[in-house]
C-alpha cells in the first residue's frame, strides 16, 4: 500500500473529528482504486477508535508525524510496551475526566430540577412529574406493558421515541432500566409521567448509542396498557378444557371447546 495514500486516509478521517481537532476544514478525497479505499477505511477506523476511547484533545500534526515515522521505519522515541502503557494511562485519564464531567452535570441538573413545581423525588433518587394521572391498573414488576415514550439527554438531545415506530413499545417491567421499573410499578394505566433518571438508575457506566456513560436521562412515558399474562391464560384454558371434558357429552365438549 502506498504510504502517501495511507497518511492521506488517516488525515481525512481524523479531520472529520472537528470537535477534537479544532478545525472546520472539509476534505474530499477521490478514491480511485482499492489502495485508496483501503487507506481511507484504515483512517476512518483509526479515527473512530480515538473517539471511542474518549480522547478529545488531539494533535493532528503529531498523529501524522507518528504515522509517517512508522511507515518510514524510523526509530520510535519509546518501545511498543512503553507506548502501550502510556496510551492506556492517557486513555483512562481521559475517560475518567469525561465520567466526572457527566456525573457533575447530572447531579447539578437533578439538584436544580428537584426544586421545581410538581417534581417528586423517591428514596432511590428517581424524580418524576405527573402530566396525566391514569385510573387503570398498576403493573407489577413481572407485568408486560405497552408504553409510548420519548427519551432525551439533559442537554435536550433526543435519542429515541416510539412515534417513529407508529406503535407502543412492549416490554417486561422488570427487564428495563431501574428508573423505568420503579416508575412503571407506581403508574396506573392511562398515566403520562415525565421521568428524570439519575445515572445509577439508568445505564451507569455503560454506553448505549447516543447515551454516554454516567448520563442522567429524561423520559416522557405514557402507560398505554398491561398485556394479558400468557401463563395465566394458558392455565385458565387448560382448566376450562378439563372441566368441559368431565362435565359434558362428546358432542357438547366439541361445541364448547371450539365455541367458548
Amino acid at each position: 500500500m502506498n504510504a502517501k495514500n495511507l497518511i492521506l486516509g488517516l488525515s481525512v478521517a481524523a479531520i472529520g473529528l472537528s470537535s477534537c481537532c479544532n478545525t472546520s476544514t472539509k476534505t474530499n478525497v477521490s478514491l480511485k482504486n482499492e489502495a485508496d479505499t483501503a487507506s481511507f477505511y484504515i483512517g476512518y477506523m483509526y479515527g473512530s477508535n480515538i473517539t471511542g476511547n474518549g480522547i478529545e484533545d488531539i494533535n493532528m500534526d503529531a498523529i501524522i508525524a507518528g504515522m509517517n515515522s512508522a511507515l518510514q521505519k524510523k526509530d520510535a522515541p519509546a518501545d511498543m510496551m512503553q507506548m502501550n502503557m502510556f496510551l492506556q494511562k492517557y486513555t483512562q485519564k481521559a475517560m475518567m475526566a469525561k465520567a466526572e464531567k457527566a456525573l457533575k452535570a447530572g447531579e447539578e441538573f437533578l439538584a436544580a430540577n428537584a426544586k421545581k413545581d410538581g417534581i417528586k423525588t423517591t428514596e432511590s433518587g428517581l424524580q418524576y412529574k405527573i402530566e396525566k394521572e391514569g385510573t387503570g391498573a398498576i403493573p407489577a414488576d413481572t407485568s408486560v406493558v405497552r408504553v409510548h415514550y420519548k427519551g432525551t439527554l439533559i442537554d435536550g438531545t433526543e435519542f429515541e421515541r416510539t412515534s417513529t415506530r407508529n406503535e407502543p413499545f412492549v416490554t417486561n417491567v422488570g427487564g428495563v432500566i431501574k428508573g423505568w421499573t420503579e416508575a412503571l410499578t407506581m403508574m396506573p394505566v392511562g398515566s403520562k409521567w415525565e421521568l428524570y433518571i439519575p445515572q445509577e438508575l439508568a445505564y451507569g457506566s455503560r454506553e448505549s448509542g447516543q447515551i454516554k456513560p454516567f448520563s442522567t436521562l429524561i423520559f416522557e412515558v405514557e402507560l398505554v396498557g398491561i398485556e394479558k399474562d400468557k401463563k395465566e391464560e394458558s392455565i385458565f384454558l387448560n382448566r376450562k378444557r378439563k372441566g368441559v371434558q368431565s362435565l359434558c357429552t362428546p358432542f357438547f365438549c366439541f361445541f364448547l371447546f371450539f365455541f367458548p
